[in-house]
């Protein structure tokens, strides 16, 4: 029987979305049980063995720098693993993302801009709102820098506030799974941060296009399942504003976990 290794995500790193990134893997296990595949489940925080055990597949929401050491040990030994850590840590440094995003041609937003700035940590995903802050001038933005820093926070990412439509989307590489939503329109936030953007005035926008930016966004990074924000102007133009490895997919869970056990099948 092929064996799964599904480790979870740490609390730390799930800021008000502890339950929901749980069942998306409890959904996709239990798909994969049902498919006939042993599933072994291990917590994020529970992981202190120096190695992780044998496994056909290793499925993991894991972020923490241990466990992706874990886990690159497991790929060096040829192990398959999704997300890859490569992946994982690259979404995990924002500056160094957006930078090869941009290169690839990926639509991202300018350092300047004429609405405020975001301010979001660099050096890790957001643990909690104080990792990403939104200043409306440069004097409000020093200000914002020097509360960052003495929370511990040096390494940041500056970018442009971009005005329009706040999409998100999820996707799984390899499948026909991909799904957009406005947030706006059911009020899910994580941060209140989305309110910035206001009420959606659904403006008009090339669906394909998007797709092809995200999957493409996705490839670059190294990530199979993911998810992000865009913002769609009002002529139509699409800015990618985050990349995720792994999202909890709460508007489409099962859906997406039918599309993740399928490509897990499918290897």
């Amino acid at each position: 029987m092929k064996t799964i290794v599904a480790i979870g995500r740490s609390e730390r790193y799930s800021p008000n979305s502890v339950a929901k990134d749980r069942a998306i893997m409890d959904s996709v296990c239990c798909l994969l049980v049902r498919a006939g595949l042993q599933t072994v489940r291990l917590p994020e925080d529970d992981l202190q063995a120096e190695a992780l055990p044998e496994a056909d597949l290793y499925l993991s929401m894991g972020r923490h720098p241990h466990t992706l050491q874990l886990l690159k040990e497991c790929e060096a030994r040829g192990a398959r693993v999704v997300n890859g850590t490569a992946g994982v840590a690259l979404c995990c440094r924002r500056a160094k993302l957006f930078g090869l995003l941009e290169r690839g041609g990926v639509p991202v937003p300018p350092a300047e801009g004429e609405h405020g700035f975001w301010l979001k940590r660099a050096d890790g995903v957001a643990e909690g709102p104080g990792d990403v802050v939104f200043a409306a001038s440069r004097d409000e933005m020093a200000a914002r820098r020097s509360e960052m820093a003495a929370h511990g926070v040096t390494d940041i990412y500056q970018c442009a506030h971009m005005e329009g439509d706040l999409l998100k989307f999820y996707g799984v590489r390899g499948t026909g799974f991909f799904y957009v939503c406005y947030p706006g329109d059911d009020g899910m936030w994580k941060f209140d941060d989305e309110r910035r953007n206001g009420r959606p005035r659904h403006y008009a926008f090339d669906a394909g296009a998007l797709r092809a930016m995200a999957g493409r966004a996705a490839a670059l990074a190294g990530v199979q399942v993911y998810g992000g924000d865009c913002i769609v102007g009002a002529d139509g133009s699409v800015t990618l504003i985050d990349l995720n490895d792994w999202p909890s997919f709460s508007r489409c869970r099962e859906e997406a976990a039918r599309a993740i056990a399928g490509a897990v099948d499918m290897r």
